[in-house]
């Protein structure tokens, strides 16, 4: 798709100097015998995009005071091509004289790749300046230089300041070039779970169907409620302000109507997607994900503050004076050898904190029943461990699993079944006290197993699918013969 006009200024014979090697135009130009130097080294040693363009620009007009050269970049000139408004700003001030000649750009391949007809309304605007830039949910919007996930969750976040974070966003890659475009369709706020985006990859969002959807994402001005001119008492104090702004008479009706009992759900659910994110290690995805939880909880102190209890302001204060009190070998003059006496020193000061006058309770009365069982178990057998009662090392806890697992036995034999569920509990039980003597976290392990045997099983179906096959009609003999397979194929990710 390289225009005549191009191939013969390549061919010239002239010094031929590429923004970048990294395209898969190239190997073909390399092909053809066409010579060039890179600027790629520049992107390896600046900081910043500005910082590349400018050098780029600075060398392109010291070589060509030595002579005519050409510099070339993907695409059209000046479509999302800094370095050549640069060049060109240069050489006017240099003296330089210039030809621009043009050439496809992305959008012309988008355009055809997407059957999108530009004269109908098409805006454009690039992600790296969303902070300026912004989409227009009226027309079809394309988003430029996606260039890789963490980009993409930027760009999610920022343009679900416009859009519903179920609109639907078409994500493709390498535009017009055969063999390497693709294109996929899904919700906003799944963008960056993409694996595959690249330096290749736009957006194109369709219109929102009610443009009066539009204003309902529009972002909060300066002035609308949310001031951020001054120094925060304390860094939450914007998300603070745009939550009691939601909860307004004019806010949000949603958020108007949610209490501390409708939004356990949804404080239940973040930690859990923090969790996922922590294991899948991706640092923006934990960011974004603490930054959910974190709503959830300016969501509850919000409530709290309009009933009279308390604010936000309470919450840090008081977790921040009970983490002084609880570290007194950090805060204080107390001693401790280890952190074994950390926490028995903790549960000494949580005793205090309660009150002389108070009921006694019992050791393990704040243990929370809400907890998934197998991370109370662990807490409950972590706790009584720390005043003695435990197990020397795992071989013990290793012999009362067999213990246990014998006492299923006989009362399947038995056919009781009351106490095969009571058995089954204790051997369970037993099994959360192995693993945390080999520090191993239950629901960790189990949660591994779990997704270990959700790819296998995947392998069972893509087996299936091969040969034409529903899972229904497949044998269980079949299926044990693709299981082992997928034992032997699979390995789960740590």
């Amino acid at each position: 798709m390289i225009p005549l006009k191009v191939w013969e200024v390549l061919n010239s014979g002239l010094p031929v100097y590429l923004r970048t090697a990294v395209h898969p135009t190239v190997d073909w130009l390399k092909e053809k015998g066409i010579s060039f130097t890179s600027f790629d080294h520049h992107y390896q040693r600046a900081a910043t995009f500005e910082e590349v363009y400018g050098q780029i620009a600075r060398e392109v007009l010291t070589v060509a005071e030595r002579g005519s050269v050409v510099y070339a970049v993907p695409g059209h000139p000046m479509v999302a091509e800094d370095s050549v408004k640069l060049v060109l700003e240069l050489a006017e001030q240099a003296g330089v004289t210039t030809e621009l000649v043009p050439a496809m750009s992305f959008l012309d391949a988008l355009t055809a790749t997407l059957g999108l007809d530009p004269c109908k309304g098409l805006h454009i605007v690039d992600a790296l300046r969303l902070d300026e830039q912004q989409p227009s949910t009226k027309v079809g919007t394309v988003v430029t230089q996606v260039y890789d996930r963490l980009t993409a969750g930027e760009t999610k976040l920022s343009l679900m300041e416009y859009y519903p974070d179920e609109h639907i966003v078409t994500v493709v890659r390498g535009a017009g070039i055969p063999g390497e475009e693709r294109l996929e369709r899904v919700p906003l706020y799944e963008l960056d779970r993409l694996t595959w985006i690249d330096h290749l990859t736009s957006l194109y969002l369709e219109p929102v169907e009610d443009t009066a959807m539009e204003e309902d994402f529009a972002p909060i001005a300066v002035g609308a409620g949310v001031d951020t001119t001054y120094q925060s008492a304390y860094p939450l104090d914007p998300l603070v302000e745009v939550m009691a702004a939601l909860r307004a008479p004019n806010g949000c009706p949603w958020d108007r109507e949610q209490n501390h009992e409708s939004l356990k759900p949804y404080l239940i659910e973040e930690a859990y997607e923090v969790i996922d994110a922590l294991d899948q290690g991706e640092m923006y995805k934990i960011c974004e994900e603490l930054g959910d939880l974190l709503l959830q909880i300016v969501f509850h102190a919000q409530i709290a503050s309009e009933n009279g209890h308390f604010d936000m302001n309470d919450v840090v204060d008081a977790i921040t004076e009970k983490m002084l009190r609880r570290h007194p070998h950090v805060f204080g003059t107390t001693q401790v050898a280890n952190s074994q006496e950390v926490l028995i020193n903790w549960d000494k000061i949580k005793s205090q904190e309660q009150g002389e006058g108070n009921a006694p309770k019992h050791y393990l009365a704040n243990i929370p029943k809400a907890l998934p069982a197998l991370l109370r178990a662990e807490k409950v057998q972590a706790k009584v461990a720390r005043i003695g009662f435990d197990w020397p090392d795992y071989t013990g806890a290793l012999a009362k699993v067999q213990e246990e697992l014998q006492e299923v036995l006989a009362a399947l034999a038995a056919g009781k079944n009351t106490a095969v569920k009571e058995e089954i509990g204790d051997l369970l039980f037993a099994v959360v006290n192995l693993a945390r003597l080999l520090q191993i976290q239950s629901e960790d392990a189990l949660a591994k197993t779990i997704d270990k045997f959700i790819q296998r099983f995947q392998y069972i179906e893509e087996q299936a699918q091969k040969q034409g096959k529903q899972l229904s009609e497949l044998t269980l003999e079949q299926m044990d013969i693709w299981w082992e397979e997928a034992k032997g194929n699979f390995t789960l990710e740590k």
